[in-house]
């Protein structure tokens, strides 16, 4: 099959990709000080696994939304791989079903060099990833779509990659994973406001259907105020450096979010607020990972 690179770039909705390599660099960041070097095995194994993962659990969306008619050539995001590029629908399944495989074998890699534990902790998660839009009731169609993404992709792969490092999950790393795991929550929530009235009609219960438009940006700011708090929470109680607080450098990124939000548009014009919160757990994980090490400089 002939396709460009930017049809299958597109494919693994990129913007969404931060949801799980932010948590891998985080969960590393908070242990550095704890061991004389990282082991970059470990770390790259991770980071390769975790985004194989949810690029797979993006395709096996694709894939369900289309047998479920869902996805149409009218259906906006960059979604729709079946109905707009020509990927045969079995072979989207392929393409996920084998990158699941890849991070099995990175994931049997890992309990070598650690401990066979985490093999149950990797299948529950891949088996997550995939009931998460497969099955007679998706995940995704339900009002905990942001409370399970938050929790395997924020707590989950931060407390792995801390694992990884140095052998147990310190309160820190637990405690650092509370506003990360919000924020990741919030990049599924400005995905289910977009897509709130195709949603609806489909029979999906999301909390922006449940809420409608305005009390669903109302949630988001609640989704932000409650990683800001969390985070400052952290540094005061947990033991995690003041230099983490220079991740609230992403407030801006924030307000721009909601004001993008804000007005009730069709979903194509909504498209740059969901990018802007993409972007908001970027800059937000990154800065949070910088202050981390410089604070052990």
């Amino acid at each position: 099959m002939n396709k460009s690179i930017a049809v299958y770039w597109r494919m693994t909705r990129p913007h969404t990709l931060t949801a799980s390599f932010v948590p891998v660099v985080v969960g590393t960041a908070v242990v550095a000080p704890r061991v004389e070097s990282i082991r970059l095995d470990l770390f790259v194994a991770m980071l390769i696994a975790s985004m194989l993962i949810q690029i797979a659990t993006n395709l096996f969306n694709e894939y369900y939304d289309y047998k479920r008619g869902l996805d149409t050539e009218e259906s906006v995001g960059i979604g729709g791989s079946i109905v707009r590029d020509g990927f045969k629908p079995g072979t989207i399944l392929a393409f996920a079903l084998t990158l699941y495989g890849i991070s099995a074998l990175l994931g049997v890699y890992l309990c070598i060099e650690t401990s066979w534990w985490l093999l149950v902790v990797g299948l529950i998660s891949m088996f997550v990833g995939y009931i998460y839009t497969g099955g007679p009731l998706p995940i995704a169609y339900t009002p905990l779509g942001e409370v399970v993404a938050g929790f395997f992709m924020g707590y989950i792969i931060i407390a792995i990659s801390a694992y990884l490092q140095i052998g147990y999950v310190p309160t820190e790393a637990v405690a650092i994973s509370v506003p990360v795991a919000i924020l990741i929550g919030s990049i599924l929530l400005a995905n289910n406001i977009r897509d709130l009235d195709n949603d609806k009609v489909n029979g999906r219960k999301t909390i922006a259907c449940l809420v409608g438009h305005r009390r669903a940006v109302y949630v988001l700011i609640g989704f932000f105020a409650a990683a800001i708090l969390s985070l400052i929470i952290a540094v005061l109680a947990f033991d995690v450096s003041w230099f983490a607080l220079l991740a609230l450098l992403s407030i801006p990124l924030m307000i721009k979010a909601v004001r993008l939000f804000w007005e009730d548009l069709p979903p194509e014009k909504l498209m740059p607020g969901m990018a802007q919160t993409g972007k908001v757990n970027t800059i937000f994980g990154l800065l949070l990972a910088i202050s981390l090490v410089i604070a052990n400089i």
